[in-house]
C-alpha cells in the first residue's frame, strides 16, 4: 500500500500539471494511528530476515503490507544481487530495506518528512549497514536537479502519494533524464481504479495485481524478451 500519502509541496516545473489529479480522482488514503504509537515492519526474507522494525508514524505513512511486499520480492528475486536501488517517496523505507536485505548492492531512500527520513537513518544504523543512503528532500525536487554522475539505478521504488496523477510525469522524468539502467525494473504503485500505468516508449509491463483498492506492477525498461520475465498479468 502507499507508504506516503502527505501532501507534496506544489511545483511550478514539469511536474506541474501532475500536481492535481481531475475531478473524481481518488480521494488520498487515510491512515489510522498505529496502536502503541509506532509502525512496524517484519523485514520478510534475506540477511535480516525476521528482523522487526519499528519506526514513529507520521502524517499519511502507510506502510506497505508484508504480504504485498512478498509479492513484489518475488518478482524482482533474480534482479536484485548487487543491484543499485531508488526508494522514491520512500516513507518508512520498507521496500529498500527489504532490497538490501536481499543483496542489493545499494539504496538511495528519498523522503521529505524528517522524522521519517531520521527513521530510516536509524534503521540503517539498527542494522549496521552501510550500504543505504537517505536524502531528506522533496522528491520531486530531488529528480528535477538531474541524476548523479554515480552509475544509473537498476530498480525503483515509485509509490507517489496515493490519489495524485504523478506516475506517467515521474516515469517519463526517470527515462528521459537518465536516472535508469538500461534493463532496470521499475515499480509502480497507485489506485487499482487506475488501471495498468501509462509507460514510457521502450518500457514493458511484466507484472501487475492488484490488493484491495491498490494497484501493483512490475515494469522493465527494454526489449519484452527476457528469461526472467513473464507476461504481465494479474493472478500471481
Amino acid at each position: 500500500m502507499p507508504r506516503n500519502n502527505r501532501p507534496e509541496t506544489p511545483h511550478t516545473g514539469r511536474f506541474a500539471k501532475a500536481t492535481n489529479g481531475p475531478e473524481g480522482a481518488p480521494p488520498t488514503r487515510r491512515t489510522a494511528a498505529p496502536a502503541g504509537g509506532r509502525f512496524e515492519v517484519r523485514i520478510i526474507g534475506g540477511e535480516w530476515r525476521g528482523r522487526k522494525l519499528h519506526f514513529p508514524p507520521a502524517a499519511g505513512l502507510r506502510p506497505t503490507p508484508d504480504r504485498v511486499r512478498e509479492t513484489l520480492f518475488n518478482w524482482l528475486q533474480f534482479e536484485l544481487a548487487g543491484a543499485r536501488c531508488l526508494d522514491l517517496f520512500a516513507g518508512s523505507g520498507a521496500l529498500g530495506i527489504e532490497a538490501l536485505s536481499r543483496g542489493a548492492g545499494e539504496a538511495v531512500f528519498v523522503e521529505r518528512d524528517a522524522v521519517s527520513a531520521r527513521a530510516i537513518r536509524d534503521l540503517l544504523a539498527q542494522l549496521r549497514c552501510d550500504r543505504g543512503r537517505v536524502e531528506q528532500v522533496d522528491a520531486l525536487a530531488w529528480l528535477e536537479r538531474g541524476p548523479p554522475a554515480s552509475k544509473p539505478f537498476d530498480i525503483v521504488f515509485l509509490e507517489p502519494p496515493y490519489g495524485k496523477e504523478w506516475l506517467p510525469v515521474l516515469a517519463e522524468t526517470l527515462e528521459r533524464d537518465g536516472w535508469l539502467a538500461p534493463e532496470a525494473r521499475i515499480y509502480l504503485e497507485d489506485a487499482a481504479v487506475r488501471g495498468a500505468p501509462t509507460l514510457p516508449t521502450g518500457w514493458t509491463l511484466v507484472r501487475s495485481k492488484r490488493a484491495g483498492d491498490v494497484g501493483y506492477h512490475l515494469a522493465r525498461r527494454g526489449s519484452p524478451a527476457h528469461n526472467n520475465d513473464h507476461q504481465a498479468r494479474g493472478s500471481e
